[in-house]
């Protein structure tokens, strides 16, 4: 598998690095913009037996809020039930304010949309799994997700919408500057 990369930049570093090894993007702060917890129906949902049925949802939202500084908010939130009794609702909007070196353009959305998520994930999971076990519940473990294979299809979505509407661009899939206007979308 090696030989067929021989010479070959990694995809991994060029989206991690930039000209002479300088990172692309930089992580400047994170914080939780928004926690709420529920727990409709206490003192009851605490006798509950087994496992609940959790649904969760996810969206991320990135805004640009300086040069080449954007704020990335990821949004958990996730509904435990037990038949119709409602167990609990958490949800979280945890953000991070990321700074992008010199970037291709076509690289901005994938990183806002993929990397920067991917980093506030884990910190995100962790306050969900603790409120809910603050809840009187086991704690939620969230397992990883898949955001490459999210903002994919948001793209294919957002460039079939593109290419249904009559005034859609120019509806060729070229990677002129009207391209980033397809990335402004909620995962």
């Amino acid at each position: 598998m090696s030989d067929e990369n021989a010479g070959q930049p990694d995809p991994n570093l060029d989206a991690a690095q930039g000209p002479g090894g300088a990172p692309m993007m930089m992580v400047n702060a994170q914080y939780v913009k928004d926690l709420s917890f529920e727990n409709p129906n206490a003192p009851q949902s605490l006798s509950q037996q087994g496992e609940p049925n959790v649904q969760i949802a996810i969206d991320v939202n990135a805004e640009q809020v300086a040069d080449k500084a954007f704020e990335v908010s990821l949004t958990l939130r996730a509904e435990g039930t037990a038949g119709e009794s409602q167990l609990f609702i958490v949800e979280i909007a945890y953000a991070g304010i990321f700074s992008l070196g010199e970037v291709p353009d076509e690289y901005v959305p994938p990183l806002l949309y993929i990397e920067a998520p991917r980093q506030l994930f884990p910190f995100a999971r962790a306050i969900v799994a603790d409120a809910v076990r603050d809840g009187g519940f086991p704690p939620l473990l969230m397992q990883p997700v898949d955001f490459m294979s999210m903002y994919q299809q948001r793209v294919a979505q957002a460039q079939a919408e593109a290419g249904e509407a009559p005034e859609g661009g120019d509806g060729g899939g070229g990677n002129g500057g009207d391209d980033k206007q397809k990335f402004e979308f909620e995962l």
